[in-house]
């Protein structure tokens, strides 16, 4: 009898503890070991991968094993996410080289990724990456978790991902080689009389590299307030002109005006034909084979005069249907150029229609001594003719213009000093002008308000109604908050016509480096569109409500 007692105890306790072994084996372990890292990266429809979670996982020996990776999604919906992937880059902190790992299809709320990965004895990295449908709602934020890694048999919590930051949703609009092109940079963005979305840009067709090259300007457009858009079309080209091949016809540095009157469009271009060396000689002869190379903006790469063997030459183009086709290029070089200047150009991004009519570009060159300026061009007579002002500011480049509540103009500009300047004054150039650029101060936040790496900014003027019916008006500014890399995506707001842009007001899209460029534009009443040179496509362009907007971000 005492030995069946014993023998039923010893039972009951193998089978204890074997319960035991079995919930331990479920149990999570955080470990220290195991370091995961939200990127603030926006997650991009059109785009396969799009990394965001970091996982850095140490290892004493060459024998663990990743079994599996579990990850649990909030605030998208789930039919929105068409996969998670999860890559092993090894000991490359970057997300390249990249080995997959597992993924799985149409994810749950919870998702298990199962895999198999030796880990290396030192630092292993994996990152999680999503591809979306094409039909999320670009207002949408997606926040995810690690729940737990599988190595071997046990299960690792992460130590310090408690919660994960909320990662906004975009349109991967243009990426590199795409259609061929190898690089697509300086986004313009504008909004048609008919509601329509104009994206702009050059399409660099051989290489990254400024102008004298192969590219023309691109147009993308949308009738869904971005959610999707049409095949590019090409707005300037300007050939084998004169002779020469594509790459000594370069065209660049797009500026797209909408008439808010008429709804035509204005698309202004920089075009270059052939190649002004180094000591302001046109070069003879030149063939495809020819590798001559210089800049409007380099050595004597532009010089005074009119001809184009003398100078780039500032064309434009203009539609009349909505952006879905394009007119024959007109030269303004002769109109408005003053001939002693060595360039004038568009400076990229939008520009606008005052409150009278009149219709604004704004512009940028270098004088009789090749020192760079910023100024406006206008027309008062509905694009047949056009004026250029007087310089705004030396030594400063790219600007972009907004009218204030007076009707008085303000130039928002990329100023040369920031190169050197990361002080406190480092800030973008404000200067302001209340008779068309005829006479120019400088406003009190002028350099020292919006800092820069010294890149192009864009500015832009919301008008809208609030949800009691009022009236209401904001100012909206863009561009990397950095003073020296062009990382930090940011938009930042003003509620009193640009006298201040409080911090509680800034909305960080892409912590990641880009080319920097943006443009912003009024998608409809309630939202706001930007196009930029992000971290994670050539051109990205992402929506926003105005209410989170002006919400404050403390």
């Amino acid at each position: 009898m005492k030995l069946k007692i014993k023998t039923m105890v010893k039972k009951i306790m193998l089978l204890f503890l074997l319960i035991i072994s079995w919930a331990c084996k479920d149990e999570v372990q955080i470990s220290e070991r195991i370091v995961a890292k939200t990127f603030n990266y926006p997650i991009l429809v059109g785009k396969e991968d799009n990394p965001f979670i970091r996982l850095q996982l140490d290892s004493e020996t060459n024998d663990e094993i990743v079994n599996a990776i579990q990850v649990s999604i909030d605030g998208i919906k789930k039919d929105f996410i068409k996969n998670i992937r999860v890559y092993y880059t090894e000991n490359d902190s970057l997300f390249s080289n990249k080995i997959l790992f597992g993924m799985v299809n149409n994810p749950k709320t919870v998702s298990l990724i199962n895999g198999k990965q030796n880990l290396k004895s030192g630092t292993n990295y994996f990152w999680v990456s999503y591809e979306l449908t094409d039909n999320v709602d670009l207002t949408d934020k997606v926040y995810t978790d690690i729940d737990y890694v599988t190595i071997g048999d046990k299960k690792f919590g992460v130590s310090n991902h408690t919660g994960t930051k909320a990662l906004r949703l975009g349109v991967a609009v243009r990426q590199h080689q795409e259609d061929n092109v190898h690089t697509y940079r300086i986004p313009g963005l504008t909004t048609t009389k008919d509601g329509s979305l104009l994206a702009v840009y050059d399409v660099r067709r051989e290489s990254g590299r400024d102008l004298q090259g192969h590219m023309d300007i691109g147009v993308s457009r949308s009738i869904d307030n971005g959610n999707t858009w049409e095949p590019m079309r090409i707005a300037l080209d300007m050939g084998e002109w004169g002779g020469l091949p594509q790459k000594f016809n370069g065209v660049s540095d797009a500026n797209i005006l909408v008439d808010k009157n008429t709804g035509t469009i204005y698309l202004a271009g920089l075009w270059m034909h052939g190649v002004i060396n180094a000591e302001g000689i046109w070069q003879e002869n030149l063939t495809e084979e020819s590798d001559a190379w210089n800049h409007q903006w380099r050595t004597k790469g532009s010089q005074s005069g009119f001809g184009v063997n003398q100078t780039s030459q500032f064309l434009i183009t203009k539609s009349s249907d909505d952006g879905r086709t394009w007119s024959d290029p007109i030269n303004l070089t002769e109109m408005c150029k003053d001939p002693k200047w060595w360039l004038w150009a568009p400076a990229p991004g939008h520009g606008i229609t005052l409150k009278d009519g009149t219709l604004v570009i704004p512009t940028q060159g270098r004088d009789e001594n090749g020192i760079p300026f910023s100024n406006i061009t206008y027309s008062k007579d509905g694009g047949n003719t056009w004026t250029t002002s007087n310089p705004a500011s030396q030594n400063t480049t790219e600007c972009m213009a907004v009218e204030l509540s007076n009707g008085h103009i303000m130039l928002n500009i990329r100023d040369n000093k920031n190169r050197e300047d990361k002080s406190e004054t480092n800030g973008r150039k404000i200067m302001i002008t209340e008779d068309l650029g005829e006479t120019w101060t400088e406003h009190p936040t002028s350099n020292g308000a919006l800092i820069e790496p010294t890149c192009m900014a864009s500015i832009h003027r919301h008008d809208y109604t609030d949800n009691e019916g009022a009236s209401k008006s904001i100012m909206v500014f863009s561009n990397p908050n950095s003073k020296y890399k062009r990382i930090k995506q940011t938009i930042k707001v003003s509620l009193d016509d640009g006298n201040t842009w409080p911090r509680e007001y800034w909305m960080e899209l892409d912590e990641g480096r880009g080319a920097g460029y943006s443009c912003i534009t009024s998608v409809d009443n309630d939202h706001i569109g930007i196009l930029y040179e992000g971290s994670q496509a050539h051109m990205t362009f992402q929506k926003i409500n105005i209410n989170e907007l002006i919400k404050k971000h403390d």
